[in-house]
């Protein structure tokens, strides 16, 4: 209803209705309104033509318009926060998986990880958390209320599966990106990394994305390395791009929470979690899953920036800035 009083049938039905019953799961029925706000940008006809003719004029405005992608692709920030991190004294613990987060007296006293298949515990004044808040509830020791497991049950997360296709080729095609709303085509996006940057490197090759949405369960999820790459084969022959050179290699990631699922109703559930995880004073919650949030990266960040910024030099959290933050972050609208 949302989209088709401000977008009109065409644009509906030719595209986001489709689209959305692929990257969902779901018929567009039975998704939140509130998704179309937080999720798509482009939600009128005179934004949708507004950023087409901005694209015509590259150079020749401010650089709002654009996305500048790491020379050595996105890993490249990920890895600069973490370099930045540890020269300040931070401890990154890799290949390690949260079990227990223990609660003494209403508040968290320690964390438990597992590690090479060991068990450790470290005590903890705060803690942070951008894991699935679902996960998070239920992760705490003793258990959250009967209402809060309740809550997490019902609220769910999207499954992804990205599999990249290193091509004999120096470029597939001159787009950055392609949307396949077409039902009878599996993956959802396919981007062309490469073409995200001017630099033309490495000479003689190049590499697709493409993005599969799924369940946990569903066979998409158990499909091997090399089944998963006909699958995108497959598709762009349909879709009239075929492959023609050479396929090096098939890389593949599957993210078992990659996007929120809007069900209607949803935000009575998140609400019932996040109240909860509030009430325990050194806990704290965020990030696109740790806030059930559709968001980008320099959203994320900002986030990260605001919690900062709420932990002032004695140790102390002021709750009402960053509920001020809060408000700020509802208004974030991803950006594609």
């Amino acid at each position: 209803d949302v989209l088709l009083g401000q977008l009109g049938p065409t644009i509906c039905e030719g595209f986001y209705f489709p689209y959305s019953r692929k990257i969902w799961g779901l018929d567009p029925g039975m998704i939140s309104g509130i998704q179309a706000k937080r999720r798509i940008s482009g939600n009128s006809v005179g934004k949708i033509l507004r950023k087409v003719l901005s694209t015509l004029h590259k150079g020749k405005e401010s650089n709002k318009n654009f996305f500048y992608y790491p020379r050595s692709g996105f890993g490249q920030i990920s890895e600069a926060l973490y370099e930045a991190a540890a020269e300040s004294g931070a401890e990154v613990l890799f290949r390690s998986r949260v079990t227990d987060i223990g609660l003494k007296d209403g508040q968290v006293d320690s964390v438990t990880y597992e590690r090479d298949s060991a068990p450790h515990s470290i005590n903890a004044d705060y803690v942070w958390s951008t894991i699935p808040i679902t996960v998070l509830v239920r992760a705490l020791r003793p258990g959250a209320p009967e209402e809060a497991l309740a809550s997490a049950s019902k609220v769910r997360l999207r499954s992804m599966i990205l599999v990249y296709l290193v091509l004999d080729q120096d470029r597939f095609t001159e787009y950055d990106a392609h949307y396949f709303p077409e039902a009878d085509i599996p993956i959802t996006r396919l981007s062309e990394p490469k073409n995200y940057t001017d630099t033309g490197s490495p000479a003689g090759i190049t590499a697709l994305c493409a993005e599969l949405p799924c369940g946990p369960g569903d066979d998409y999820w158990r499909m091997s390395g090399e089944e998963l790459g006909k699958v995108v084969l497959d598709s762009l022959k349909t879709a009239g791009i075929p492959v023609t050179s050479k396929v090096r290699r098939v890389e593949v990631r599957k993210l078992a929470s990659a996007y929120p699922i809007y069900d209607i109703g949803y935000e009575k559930h998140f609400e019932c979690m996040d109240n909860y995880i509030e009430g325990i004073g050194n806990l704290l919650t965020f990030g696109r899953q740790g806030l059930f949030a559709h968001d980008n990266t320099h959203h994320a960040l900002y986030m990260a920036y605001a919690a900062v910024d709420c932990l002032d030099d004695k140790g102390s959290f002021d709750l009402n800035k960053w509920h001020s933050y809060r408000k700020i972050f509802e208004g974030h609208v991803v950006e594609d």
